[in-house]
């Protein structure tokens, strides 16, 4: 087989199993779907405990080892796959859209939060309808939109100073803040109105009263667009780290009973303690490989259908607390690790090795 033929097998290799052990733990909020349990179980004894067992302690040292040697080996074979080349650019033509992924991702479920009487996630029964569907239907229709998620950002932050328990919303800090540095993309009122507004003659032009602060801060934040990216994939690492280690690991009891609830057991036939540590692990990883942004696509693309299979293996999940996720990840998917990350730095280093091995031109 040839180098590029090997290389091929080993990054289908490695997605093929990363799928099939990491997605096939799906996992979810454990807050979402189960009461608080009545007696809790010490974190440490509980993982000691689990990882005694043998077939446990294989199962878990096996599939961290096997994946953590296939990363290594792709950072260092970094396979040259036409496929994904392929991909990325039809991905780079869906970039005009992410504006509008991001407003769908967050005003939706704002507008659901509003009328089913929770306050950004489900775990905070409080009414705020008239605040939650305003900002989601101005979301929504792009409208004023870098205002409303300044001000959807502050609504957040300031419920997170009174309920901590809104932590296990903490996507929607990513979410507005990356609105914040797109704007309203298109299609959206604010398009809309600014086309009215530039164009000569129109009555609306002479009244627009938003167009040129818009514009000014337009400008102000354009040199900042770039990290779009960058905010997302790092707000979405810590949200899916923090769930592995506080939801499940930190709390075993808790996620024990998700595991009873809905019989994970009989799903995968494996210790219900190696369902915990199993989701739990999966999502630290998950995050962190976001935070670092280390093939970010296909760990974006594994979260996703981690919330997937949540959506089929917990019916009563709310999928409302779940449409932030899933459209985050769909951009993030479609823009790729952004600055700052493991993706670009290893990029940069096969661009320098190629231009080093290009045969310097011939002197006529």
């Amino acid at each position: 087989m040839s180098t590029t033929g090997r290389r091929m097998a080993l990054s289908a290799g490695f997605w093929a199993v990363a799928l099939a052990a990491l997605a096939g733990r799906a996992s979810a909020h454990v807050d979402y779907v189960t009461d608080p349990p009545t007696a809790a179980r010490d974190a440490v004894e509980f993982a000691a405990e689990v990882l005694s067992n043998p077939t446990n302690a294989a199962l878990l040292g096996g599939g961290t080892v096997a994946v953590g040697v296939l990363l290594g080996a792709l950072v260092l074979l970094r396979p040259i796959v036409p496929d994904l080349d392929a991909l990325r650019e039809a991905l780079a033509s869906y970039r005009e859209y992410v504006p509008w992924m991001l407003r769908l991702s967050i005003g939706l479920p704002l507008i659901g939060a509003g009328f089913a009487g929770y306050l950004f996630s489900p775990a905070v029964e409080v009414n705020a309808r008239l605040l939650q569907v305003s900002l989601g239907f101005l979301i929504l229709f792009g409208l004023a939109t870098r205002a409303v998620a300044v001000a959807g950002l502050l609504s957040y932050l300031t419920a997170l100073a009174f309920n901590p328990v809104l932590v296990l919303a903490i996507e929607y800090i990513p979410g507005f803040l990356a609105i914040v540095l797109l704007g309203s993309g298109r299609p959206s009122a604010d398009h809309m109105l600014k086309q009215v507004a530039s164009a000569p003659g129109t009555y609306y032009g002479r009244i627009d009263p938003v167009h040129g602060a818009a514009e000014r801060f337009a400008v102000l934040v354009e040199s900042y667009e770039r990290y779009v990216a960058t905010v997302l994939r790092v707000g979405l690492g810590v949200a899916f780290a923090y769930l592995g280690l506080v939801e499940k690991l930190a709390n075993p009891s808790q996620a024990l009973l998700v595991v009873d609830r809905y019989d994970l057991t009989s799903v995968v036939p494996v210790d219900a303690g190696l369902w915990v540590v199993g989701a739990g692990l999966t999502e630290i990883g998950v995050g962190l490989l976001l935070i670092v942004g280390l093939y970010t696509r296909g760990t974006a693309a594994v979260a996703f259908s981690m919330l997937v299979l949540t959506l089929f293996g917990l019916p009563d999940d709310p999928v409302l607390a779940h449409v932030t996720l899933f459209g985050m990840l769909s951009a993030v998917f479609t823009l790729g690790a952004g600055p700052l990350s493991l993706d670009a730095y290893l990029a940069t280093a096969d661009r320098r090795d190629r231009d080093r091995d290009e045969p310097a031109p011939a002197l006529d």
